[in-house]
């Protein structure tokens, strides 16, 4: 049903997307993919509610992440097919009641299934980011998809820091409440102020599934996107999970919450997201993204220094965050050229690729840490950065060839 101050998305299409909406685009999608990430900071608080080690709570991490990838994979080619609006509703009030889930879990086992739900429902981002990308006008793409990318990464980062100060001061499970009432929250705001939308194709939902494999085959740019993805979050999840290991352990012996507070350094990375999107607008993002690989496998450099200072930890997760989140941006900017139409599916591939790694790397993470300690935890998360950086190398090599096969608002310079 429509609401009277809705707009249609040919009609905000057309004149391009205000700042206001921007901004809610953002703001929802930080506050959404926050659920993902609650988690992390509260990981030793967690296990010993629990007595479980390390180990068997690192699979808290996996699991949302492993639910997220299927999350995505089930629901996010929808936005295709569907009014959005009502969609991110729906989803709204579906990972709220896996909030509630989480917060009222009596085991550790409940605990698992809970983060699964959590995971499989938290995907309204990635509704979110495509419908922005549709939103927008061309020359403004990148800018638009950089300002709400943003948001949610604003929404990871601060996501650990709020969770980690409420877990210190009210205890992990009041996180989860709070959680749930600002999502349920969510869904009635943007059912008012949300603009419909039209769906921008007419396929049947077992068709779009399968046009996925047609738009893998068909777009190396897609392909060298969704590997890289997979890699610099495997690294971005290694870390995180780690950290919290790390932190509470000599040399600092931290609390969660100032574990938690790792969260606001790795703004300052994030901040710069837009800029990055600003740059992939005026220069071939292929180019900017072998940047900033390199510049994240320095970050692990600064890990491995950090035993000898805390400066040098903190230099490392700015450092960390900027590449990684510049990477995404830049990729996104390139896979949402491809094939207009079919962005939900092509944002599909991409970030089922990303999450699937991330929660590899989350789990790599916590054995590294169980079996080798914060060492460890460096090698592992510098050898899938420097993974990426291989395929991105590789892809290079025949770039003229398959630029050509890649069609797209930019073609070969993509």
């Amino acid at each position: 049903m429509s609401q009277p101050n809705a707009v249609t998305a040919s009609k905000v299409g057309g004149a391009g997307l205000s700042k206001s909406l921007i901004l809610l685009l953002a703001a929802t999608s930080g506050l959404a993919v926050a659920n993902l990430y609650y988690n992390q900071p509260l990981l030793a608080d967690i296990g010993r509610t629990f007595h479980a080690s390390s180990n068997a709570v690192g699979y808290v991490s996996m699991l949302t992440q492993i639910g997220y990838a299927l999350g995505m994979l089930l629901f996010v080619p929808l936005g295709d097919i569907r009014e959005r609006r009502t969609l991110i509703t729906l989803l709204l009030v579906a990972v709220s009641l896996s909030l509630i889930g989480f917060a009222m879990a009596p085991s550790l086992i409940w605990l698992y299934v809970a983060s699964f739900a959590i995971g499989i429902t938290t995907v309204v981002p990635q509704i979110i980011v495509p419908l922005s990308a549709q939103l927008a006008l061309p020359e403004e793409r990148g800018k638009v998809i950089g300002t709400v990318m943003s948001g949610l990464l604003f929404g990871i980062l601060l996501a650990r820091t709020v969770s980690g100060i409420i877990g210190d001061v009210f205890g992990w499970r009041a996180m989860y409440w709070i959680a749930a009432a600002i999502m349920l929250l969510l869904s009635l705001i943007l059912y008012r102020l949300l603009p419909e939308t039209k769906p921008e194709s007419n396929s049947s939902y077992i068709g779009l599934l399968q046009s996925m494999g047609r738009l893998i085959r068909k777009y190396s740019v897609l392909r060298e996107a969704s590997l890289i993805g997979t890699f610099m979050f495997g690294g971005f999840s290694v870390f995180w999970t780690s950290l919290a290991f790390y932190l509470e352990g000599a040399p600092y012996h931290y609390s969660s919450s100032i574990a938690g507070l790792f969260g606001l350094v790795g703004v300052a990375g994030a901040a710069g997201a837009p800029v990055v999107g600003r740059l992939a607008d005026r220069v071939a993002p292929k180019k900017i993204i072998g940047v900033l690989i390199v510049l994240t496998l320095l970050a692990y450099g600064l890990f491995g220094l950090s035993g000898l200072s805390i400066w040098s930890l903190i230099a490392g997760v700015i450092v960390l965050d900027l590449g990684v989140q510049g990477t995404q941006v830049s990729n996104q900017t390139r896979i949402y050229a491809l094939e207009p139409a079919a962005r939900s599916r092509i944002n599909t591939v991409f970030m089922v690729s990303t999450f699937a790694g991330g929660a590899v790397g989350s789990t790599l993470g916590s054995y590294a840490w169980h079996l080798w300690g914060w060492s460890g935890v460096c090698w592992t998360g510098g050898t899938f950065i420097a993974v990426a950086l291989m395929v991105w190398g590789f892809h290079r090599l025949g770039g003229v060839k398959r630029g050509r096969e890649d069609e797209g608002r930019r073609g070969s310079s993509i």
